[in-house]
Order: C-alpha cells, then structure tokens, then sequence
C-alpha cells in the first residue's frame, strides 16, 4: 500500500487514488468560478480587484489544504458566496462601513470561532441538532445548488414582482448549449461513467468555445499580482465598537449556521454520519473553518468555509482528505493560470450544480413527515434557504421553530439543552440582520 494510501485511509473510505484526484478536479471545477466571482463582487466594497483575486485563492489553498491533512475530509474551503455579497453591498454599501472594518468584523468572528471550538462547544452545540434538520440541510442545499445552477445558466431568470423567476430565451445559443451540457451530464450519470460530473463540465465548455457562446481563453499564463494593498488592513478601532455589533453579529451567525449545515449536509450525503446522525470528529472540519475564517481577512477577502460545490467531488467518489488535495493544488496553479480558469463559463460548470442538487435530494426519505413536529420545522429549512437564497435564513427559522413546535406538540424533553443556543442566537440572527 503506497503512503498516500496510509495516510488518507484509502481502504477504511473505500476510495481509490484515481477516485481521489478525479474528485478533488470536480470538486475544483464546478467552484473554480469564486476566484472571478468573488473579486468582483468585492470590488464594490472598494477592494481592488486583482489583489482580492490573490486573496481568494491564498484562503481557497490553505483551508483546502488543511481540511485535507489536517481533518481527511473531501471538504473543499474558499470565500463565501452570500457573505461576499452582503460585506459588499449590505455592509459597505448600504450601511456605509468601510471594507477594512468589514474584513476586521470577520478576523473576530473567526478568534470566537477558533476559541469555541478549542473548547469543544460548537460540538456539543452541533450534536444538539435533530437527526431531521440535518437531513433537511443536505436537502436544501441541494435545491439551492440547483437554483443557481439554473439561474447562472440562464434556464432560469429574474422576473418582475408578481412573478419573481420565469424561464429564460431557451432558444438562445447560451441557454441551448447549457441545456445540451445538462442532457450530455444525465446521460453520462445513467451509464454511470466515473468522472461524469468532470467530463461533462469539460465537453460543454468545448461546446461553448465551439460555438462561440463563451470565449476561449487567449493565453494560459499570467503572472499574480501583490497582496500589499489588502494585506491585514483590518480597522478594529471601528469594528470593536457598539454601532458594529450587529454587523459582527450577524457575520458570526452566517457563518456559524452555513458551516455547520454545509458539514451536516455533505456528510448526510457522503455517508459520514454515524447511527446517530452526528460526524464523527466534526470539530476537526470545524477547526479547519475557523482558522481559515481567520486568515482570509488577513490576507483581504470574506468568510471563508465548507463550500457545498464539494457535493460534486463527493458524487465522483471523493471520500477522503486528497479531494480537498488536489482541490488546494488546482486552486493555486489559478495564480499562473487564471485566463484559463476564468474562461469556464456558467453553461458548463451550471448544468452540474443542477444535477448534484438531484443526489442530494435523496436524505430527505429520512425525515419523518407523518410526525409534524420534524416535518414542518424540515419543511421551513428547505424553502427559505431557496426561496429566500440564503442558507442561513432557512438553517436559522428551523432552529426557531424546532423547539417551538415540540412544545407545541408536549415533546419539549425531546430538545437538548444547546439546541435552545442556537434557537437564541437565531432569534437575534433575524433580530439585528440588516435587511435591506
């Protein structure tokens, strides 16, 4: 048995090392696309771009990195969508606090994160999650996977306010060769081909280049930029303040609820909980999340965690921390090779974030929904994170109306005692969340 293989447990996870690396390139592939996104939106926050793109990925590499030799999880780490958005435009430019304050409200968020799960509470707060909210957050994360896959694609669009989404040109080039991407992604899934979410995701965006829907990358080579401008620009005079509480409030409860509920989800998915429906050795990802969440406004980006496109690597039989390997080693050669990367257009890489959200609908034959205490509050996980396109709404009203509903019901004793932790914590989630 070759090292690699001893020390990823290859055996115990039932994986290959072709398994591995194929997964950790999907895994890349179908999330590649947040070392353009996320500069982007950051710029309107006022951080330039071409120093965050170096961020990105700087944060993208080490939790990847030590997610993999450090947790052995197929987990891969890089900047949050959703949390990028609402530091750019929430935070910076509705409330009008600047980005250094912003990225110094995150550091914090990050040392309370590293500090409570030293001292092994997120655990024993995570372990007080019902066995039916956490089959429910694999569900949901599926659904908002496949949202964005249609909505990037452009099968589906927005619409006006009595009719929020409606289909998109269908007979347009860009959707036509996205909904090809889509059928050539089933087919290859129905004959069970390994790699199938990879190649499917290559050949669409042949077909893209082809038909000249996206634009091949002009050169592959490019040299990164420095990080001096964004380099531990943190302004905690101004984040340490009673005006930025709810800011580093609502920052901790984000990325506390998206952590955990993209760790449950992945794993209900992967096979990784135990009879109980807990991880075994959660705190390990955990760790691995706070401390990049530290380093990642450090070096001059957002949050950083668990990303749910690691669904994608888990459906080509990723099951071990070399996934999130080969994923830290794709993400670092973007340095050099970001045209390349860049020009992955949404047609390719949406049709698979639509077809993982069909794997990961399969945990939710695990809720109960004869007994409406389980079912309604997995009920209300489910919409919210879709229809309101925010993870952290639906995780945090089935936190509120859990406990309410077995009172409800005369189970109260069926709720532990840290689940009314979060059930609080979600209350002021909803409370001091600055909607805009």
């Amino acid at each position: 048995m070759s090292l690699l293989a001893r020390f990823f447990e290859f055996e115990k996870h039932g994986t290959t090392l072709s398994r591995e690396i194929i997964a950790g390139l999907t895994t890349f592939t179908t999330m590649s696309y947040i070392v353009v996104v996320n500069p982007n939106i950051l710029s309107s926050a006022g951080i330039p771009k071409e120093p965050s793109f170096v961020a990105t990925v700087v944060a993208a590499v080490f939790g990847c990195a030590l997610m993999g030799l450090y947790a052995n999880r197929p987990f891969a780490i890089a900047p949050y969508m959703g949390e990028n958005a609402f530091i750019a435009f929430t935070v910076c430019q509705q409330l009008g606090y600047k980005w250094q304050t912003a990225l110094a409200a995150i550091f914090i968020a990050g040392a309370l994160f590293v500090l409570l799960t030293l001292l092994r509470l997120r655990q024993w707060v995570v372990e007080a999650v019902p066995v039916s909210l956490r089959y429910s957050f694999a569900v949901g994360i599926g659904l908002f996977l496949t949202f964005i896959g249609l909505n990037q694609t452009g099968i589906v669009i927005l619409g006006s306010p009595g009719a929020p989404v409606r289909p998109g040109h269908l007979t347009t080039a860009p959707v036509l060769v996205a909904i090809a991407g889509f059928v050539l992604l089933s087919i290859l899934v129905v004959r069970k081909v390994r790699g199938a979410i990879l190649l499917g995701i290559v050949a669409t965006a042949a077909i893209a280049f082809i038909f000249k829907v996206a634009a091949p990358p002009e050169h592959l080579l490019s040299i990164p930029p420095g990080l001096g401008p964004i380099f531990w620009k943190l302004d905690f005079h101004s984040a340490l303040t009673w005006r930025a509480f709810p800011i580093v409030l609502t920052i901790f409860i984000m990325a506390f609820v998206d952590t955990m509920g993209t760790l449950i989800g992945l794993s209900a998915r992967a096979g990784f909980l135990d009879k109980d429906g807990n991880l075994p050795q959660i705190e390990r990802p955990m760790l691995v999340d706070a401390l990049t969440t530290c380093l990642a406004p450090a070096v001059g980006t957002t949050t950083s965690g668990a990303y749910v496109e690691s669904a994608t690597g888990i459906e080509s039989g990723g099951r071990t921390g070399l996934t999130a390997m080969v994923t830290a080693a794709c993400f670092a050669l973007t340095l050099f090779f970001a045209p390349f990367v860049a020009s992955i257009p949404p047609q390719a890489y949406g049709p698979a974030l639509i077809i993982v959200g069909l794997f990961m609908l399969e945990p939710i034959t695990r809720i109960d929904f004869s007994d409406y205490s389980e079912s309604i509050p997995a009920f209300a996980v489910v919409t919210l994170m879709c229809f309101t396109f925010n993870i952290a709404v639906g995780i945090s009203a089935g936190f509120v109306l859990y406990p309410l509903c077995k009172l409800l019901s005369g189970q109260i004793r069926q709720v532990k005692p840290a689940l009314f932790v979060l059930t609080v914590l979600s209350l002021l989630f909803f409370v001091f969340y600055p909607y805009g």
